[in-house]
């Protein structure tokens, strides 16, 4: 008799797990059916600000399996279809079809929890009004896309500095529109230290772009037509033909919730190694990852949300080969992320100074300026390197990376470097790639090892 494996979510996560358990058993063995809400199935939300730009030519270029594929593969895929409720004691899940509006219970022998992330949208007068915009999902972009289309005047407001905020004003920017981003932080991209984030302001606000800090979001503002005209803080006003949200994301876990299953301290769900639901509630049936679970941070040592692409996809091959028979874990992240803004590249990985303090480590940081390439070689563009050491061990605790072409994708170094718990003094001595139109002789990232080795030795000797 076959099993039956029910999956909540249509993306990233969720079929990834359906296409790994469908490789590893046939439908005469396991059943798979698959709810999701939307009308699109495996696209990149990722990519939706390059699309945005125009540096992407269609929307269908963002999908990397339609429905139709999924279904082929022996998926009993049901398109906008709303899971209502989990039932863990009867082992069921009741859907509506949006449609139609018919409800039905379908049973589950395994359950796979893959309902993503939601954008903050604040409770704020006007927050709904026509040409205010989130970025999640294609209908989202299209949505936007159509009002830059529709809309006369040239003056955008993006609400939000961090990695969508950032991105958007770049996509904004290219397509000839005068834009401000409104950051309820001291600096852009609160993932970084403020010293670091203030490299990305003062490059945004040379390529034009106008960075209003500090400043608390109170109302959109709408004109006659009820459109969006302004966006209000305390103590300004910012005109605007459209608005973009790009303020963060929680995990979409109010199904979880109601269920009875365990959420962490961001809203997530917490699940072990494996990927399955903690708890006696879960019951062993039930499995969850993507955007709407937390995972270990191996440098902190404690769960954090990070919703990104890399990671539900990951969990999706864990959890497809966990109900498929088989045998994966996930062993958790160091926080590693890298954007861009025109080009700026941005990078971070590990912890940041306010989180080694919140970790009661103690630490040094280091900053070092070097260049892409060596310095003779055309092109060289310069970039900003942030390390943190731990005081005594030497133990890397994080890495950040400001800079022109060349400079983001250097974080890798460092992230390799963290998942093994090296010290500074290792990574001086590791046999990076070198060739003029590459690096300098000494690599940015080492230099910075460099300088954090001899920071902590100083230290450790005070």
């Amino acid at each position: 008799m076959s099993e039956r494996l029910v999956i909540i979510g249509g993306d990233a996560a969720g079929m990834s797990a359906a296409s790994q358990a469908r490789r590893l058993k046939g439908p005469r063995e396991l059943e798979i059916v698959a709810f999701e809400r939307g009308n699109f199935t495996s696209f990149s939300a990722c990519g939706i600000p390059y699309w945005v730009a125009g540096d992407v030519d269609e929307r269908d270029a963002l999908i990397a399996r339609t429905p139709q594929e999924h279904q082929q593969r022996h998926i009993d895929l049901r398109m906008r279809t709303e899971v209502l409720e989990i039932d863990p004691r009867e082992r069921r899940v009741r859907a509506r079809d949006l449609a139609s509006g018919a409800e039905e219970w379908t049973s589950y022998d395994k359950l796979v929890i893959a309902t993503g992330a939601r954008p903050l949208r604040p409770d704020l007068p006007g927050i709904d009004a026509p040409g205010v915009h989130g970025v999640q999902t294609l209908d989202d972009g299209q949505a936007l896309l159509d009002t830059l289309g529709d809309t006369e005047g040239r003056r955008a407001v993006v609400v939000g500095a961090g990695y969508i905020g950032v991105e958007m004003a770049e996509a904004l920017l290219r397509r000839g529109y005068e834009v401000t981003v409104v950051n309820r932080s001291a600096e852009p991209m609160a993932t970084l230290d403020p010293d670091m984030g203030r490299l990305v302001h003062e490059a945004m606000t040379g390529m034009g772009i106008t960075m209003v800090n500090d400043a608390e979001v109170t109302a959109v503002r709408t004109g006659d037509d009820g459109r969006a005209r302004a966006v209000a803080t305390e103590d300004d006003e910012f005109p605007a033909d459209v608005v973009v949200l790009g303020m963060g994301v929680r995990p979409e876990t109010e199904l979880a919730r109601a269920a009875g299953l365990p959420l962490g301290d961001h809203g997530g769900l917490l699940t072990d190694l494996s990927m399955r639901v903690r708890g006696p509630v879960a019951d062993g049936a039930i499995w969850a990852g993507g955007d709407c679970v937390e995972v270990l941070d191996l440098v902190w040592g404690r769960e954090r949300h990070i919703a990104l692409g890399t990671h539900a996809n990951k969990h999706g091959q864990v959890i497809g080969a966990n109900v498929g028979g088989g045998y994966a874990t996930f062993p958790g992240v160091v926080g590693t992320a890298v954007s861009k803004v025109c080009d700026l590249e941005i990078a971070r990985t590990g912890l940041r100074e306010k989180d080694a303090r919140s970790a009661g480590l103690q630490y040094e940081a280091v900053t070092i300026e070097s260049t892409s390439r060596a310095g003779y070689f055309p092109g060289a563009a310069s970039m900003a390197v942030k390390m943190l050491a731990e005081r005594r061990t030497g133990r890397l605790l994080g890495t950040q990376i400001v800079g022109r072409e060349g400079a983001g994708k250097r974080v890798d170094v460092a992230a390799v470097a963290l998942t093994a718990r090296m010290t500074v003094e290792q990574m001086t001595a590791l046999d990076l790639g070198y060739a003029p139109p590459f690096s300098p002789v000494w690599d940015p990232v080492l230099v910075a090892a460099r300088k954090a080795v001899a920071a902590v030795r100083a230290g450790s000797a005070a």
